[in-house]
């Protein structure tokens, strides 16, 4: 896909801002960050509409990223930036001790997952033997774009379905992420999910991670659940 530096980070700000806010982002805040005329960046976020990593709400003048846009950035990652990476350490330690203040293994998971719905604001999930542990819907649904009662039966559709998925599907990599279509269940529902498989006393194909909406801070999101994994496997 050919995309200039300046389109590469317009598109950043684009899906950082937007993770921030839940907003659609508009020319003229992109104008006075980048030090261009607003017409420049317009015709920016038209190439980047044509490549079909933007898209603009028929409610707003504004820009927001699309399952493809998502995807590019998350696989374009270079870091999180020194706050952010400092934000995350902050994180990891919370789970740290949370977990580590557990005696018996399951409980260490459901306090690994209770720490990334603090920490993240999504649902977490985690499987325990045969069963899956699902904490945080009423805070997934507390986010706005589930206002609209056609996404939270989506994603009720999609929590039904994800246990069985995981069990006959087993995601092999250490951190899967799938990117509203990509999901392979509940594709309409526009939401993430993100998990990190792990060994533990009860599988060697255990997971846990977090489902939330496309509007995701994904450098934090995914260092937190894959350091989540690592850290559950080595104190399992």
């Amino acid at each position: 896909m050919e995309i200039t530096p300046r389109q590469k980070a317009i598109l950043t700000q684009i899906v950082e801002e937007y993770a921030e806010t839940a907003s659609p982002v508009g020319s003229v805040t992109m104008a006075k960050l980048f030090s261009v005329s607003p017409a420049t960046v317009r015709a920016e976020m038209a190439r980047l509409e044509m490549l079909g990593l933007i898209e603009q709400p028929h409610t707003s003048a504004g820009r927001v990223p699309t399952d493809a846009g998502y995807r590019f950035y998350v696989n374009n990652m270079s870091g999180a930036e020194a706050e952010t990476q400092k934000a995350i350490e902050r994180s990891t330690h919370a789970l740290e001790v949370r977990v580590n203040s557990q005696s018996r293994s399951d409980a260490a998971i459901r306090g690994a997952v209770d720490s990334l719905v603090e920490l993240t604001g999504n649902l977490g999930l985690a499987t325990i033997g045969g069963q899956l542990y699902l904490s945080g819907i009423s805070r997934l649904f507390t986010q706005p774009e589930f206002v609209d009662t056609r996404r939270v039966q989506a994603v009720a559709k999609l929590l039904d379905n994800l246990e069985p998925w995981l069990r006959e599907a087993a995601p092999g990599e250490p951190l899967n992420i799938f990117i509203g279509h990509e999901n392979p269940i509940g594709k309409n529902s526009e939401v993430s999910l993100i998990i990190s498989k792990f060994r533990s006393p009860f599988s060697d194909r255990s997971y846990i991670g977090v489902l939330g909406p496309t509007r995701q801070n994904y450098a934090r999101v995914t260092q937190l659940v894959k350091y989540a994994g690592k850290m559950l496997e080595e104190i399992l």
